[in-house]
């Protein structure tokens, strides 16, 4: 193999790791800013919401919605979906977050 030959593959392969740093770096940071959202509402729900009777009663649906990621939603945990809502217009949280929430509790 030639010189040329191997220094083209050697600034390939440095591209390559590069590549793959950055496309880590990216999806790190997207993981870590999604986990961070989720954190945030989950604290927000549950130091409001720790001695409330509705969203205490859905612990249990909550259970089984996260457990069956969101195929079981029961009656409990869609009032108490509605009641934190209601309680908290600006709160910027899925389904999946509040349930996760309602676990926290």
């Amino acid at each position: 193999m030639s010189r040329k030959h191997l220094i083209g593959a050697a600034l390939m392969l440095s591209l390559a790791g590069t590549a793959s740093a950055t496309s880590f770096v990216v999806t790190t940071d997207a993981v870590v800013g999604a986990v961070a959202a989720s954190t945030d509402a989950t604290s927000d729900v549950s130091s409001s919401f720790r001695d409330d009777k509705i969203v205490q009663a859905a612990r249990d649906d909550a259970a089984s919605f996260v457990g069956s990621q969101g195929a079981i939603r029961g009656a409990k945990l869609e009032s108490a979906f509605l009641h934190i809502r209601g309680q908290m217009p600006t709160l910027q949280a899925s389904d999946a977050q509040l349930a996760q929430a309602i676990l926290a509790l």
